[in-house]
């Protein structure tokens, strides 16, 4: 639905985004024109899924979620989607991608009679880059795709294959798959993609930052030509736009304009410290508050002795990086997306892949060696509408090379020295969380000469590898709340 407003023209240029976010603006919606003549501006208001031609079950079901309105990523490209034409979507992380394609692939294939389906033969194919946002994307399809009776499953390395194979043989509508593993399930003749009528290729520019490039080729290679396409990328170097040129035909571009994407809602600050201690200090004022927080470090390493610091000091931690298992990851992400652990230590291998809503704060522990990095771990914060915050910690030697990061990515903001008792870092942290007892350590007998490291290896298997978790696959609790100590020393310890 459309709105006509008569505006009187006082500024030199119009600006652009959406009716909420030029209201916010101190100029609110008074523009200029040189003649100061008045103007019919057209401009359009949020509109619901229904009124975009979503099917109505699947509208339900986004209902039932609390969605009833789409965010503009949505709104622009659910129109040509459902009306299968090829898309080419250049929308940043948390800007509504995941059901831009996830409503048109369903309401699709939900035409088609559940007896087409066919046992290692999907329908519908969507790629994601990584194993945690593989996970994700079907987590947010299943409930849609359910609505029709469809199948969905995921593909990745990092666990057995049985499962997997033994879904393909049983038949599935939709795979969302991570290009490796499901080559090579392709070249083992689990599955070919013959049938695939509809293809999604998720946040391309990672793929192509991650080298998979030349497996994506071949995998799109193989799915049929008069397919629909739906690509979406931040950007398009690193041999993305080959891929647009090879694969999609007519595409309609759409893009969420920098004044409409997330980014208005994510507040950028850098604090300065004066050394190595001053910068633990506030790193750990930092994590104390409330709400949800991401603390992106360099290595692995830091990554786990981070969350056990935390863990030891009363606040819930959990850490990510590519040396877990996944069932380590699996059950740490489960962790922090429950609230049973308030903060997430992780490197840039997860950078991409956490989508988690309602993160209110990224803290770059460490900052990173390029501007990309910087605005995908950013992309974490103010996600589905949400605001944000994003802190940079600096020390004395790292200020110069912060600053040129921060210009290659376009974020203007003033460096600010502080100490962790600094306003600046109170008004940040807002309301603390209350202290959460660690989990008592399960002592080890120490080991015999002779003897492995940690002692008999069939009598202390289990204190090596961090443990079982005793219900449910989740942390143990104590002290009155959740001890981070589940998910964080528990997993850090697991990953030899």
């Amino acid at each position: 639905m459309c709105t006509l407003h008569r505006l009187l023209l006082r500024r030199s240029k119009l600006p652009t985004g959406s009716l909420a976010t030029l209201a916010s603006r101190p100029e609110g919606l008074q523009v200029q024109h040189p003649a100061r003549k008045a103007l019919f501006i057209t401009m359009t208001t949020p509109q619901t899924f229904a009124a975009l031609g979503v099917p109505q079950a699947i509208a339900d079901v986004l209902a039932s979620q609390g969605k009833t309105e789409a965010f503009p990523i949505q709104a622009d490209t659910l129109p040509d989607t459902l009306q299968g034409r090829d898309v080419l979507g250049r929308g940043k992380t948390g800007s509504g991608k995941t059901l831009a394609f996830s409503i048109p692939m369903v309401a699709r294939l939900a035409g088609q009679l559940p007896g087409n389906r066919k046992p290692g033969r999907p329908r519908g194919l969507i790629l994601a880059p990584t194993r945690e946002l593989a996970t994700q994307i079907a987590v947010a399809i299943e409930p849609l795709a359910s609505a029709y009776s469809l199948k969905v499953t995921t593909i990745f390395g990092g666990v057995s294959q049985v499962r997997q194979v033994s879904a393909l043989k049983g038949g599935v509508d939709i795979v969302v798959a991570c290009p490796g593993r499901l080559e090579d399930l392709m070249k083992q003749r689990h599955l070919t993609l013959d049938g695939v009528q509809i293809t999604v290729l998720d946040e391309a520019d990672h793929m192509a930052d991650l080298g998979f490039l030349p497996v994506v080729t071949r995998i799109l290679a193989a799915t049929p030509d008069k397919g629909q396409r739906m690509l979406f990328s931040a950007t398009l170097d690193n041999g993305v736009d080959k891929l647009v040129k090879r694969f999609l035909h007519n595409q309609i571009t759409h893009s969420v304009d920098e004044a409409t994407s997330h980014v208005e809602a994510m507040t950028h600050s850098v604090f300065e410290v004066d050394g190595v201690e001053a910068k633990k200090k506030l790193v750990h004022q930092l994590a104390s508050g409330t709400g949800r927080r991401i603390l992106f470090m360099r290595t692995k390493h830091q990554a786990r002795k981070l969350a056990k610091q935390l863990t030891d000091a009363g606040i819930p931690s959990v850490d990510l990086h590519g040396n877990l298992s996944q069932a380590a990851r699996d059950r740490n992400l489960a962790a922090f997306s429950s609230g049973q652990a308030r903060v997430l230590v992780a490197t840039d291998v997860a950078a991409r892949g956490v989508h988690v809503d309602d993160v209110q704060l990224v803290v770059h522990v460490d900052p990173p060696a390029e501007h990309k990095a910087y605005l995908h771990r950013s992309g974490r914060t103010a996600r589905a509408g949400s605001a944000g915050d994003v802190v940079t910690v600096v020390l004395p030697e790292q200020r110069k090379d912060t600053a040129v990061l921060l210009r290659k990515a376009e974020i203007k903001v003033t460096p600010v020295r502080v100490t962790a008792d600094s306003p600046a870092v109170a008004n940040l942290v807002g309301e603390q969380a209350r202290y959460v007892e660690p989990a008592p350590r399960v002592e080890q007998a120490p080991a015999r000469s002779g003897a492995p490291r940690g002692g008999n290896p069939r009598n202390n298997n289990n204190a090596r590898r961090g443990g079982q978790p005793r219900s449910g696959g989740q942390p143990r609790s104590g002290g009155g709340g959740h001890s981070r100590r589940a998910a964080g020393p528990a997993t850090s310890q697991r990953s030899r």
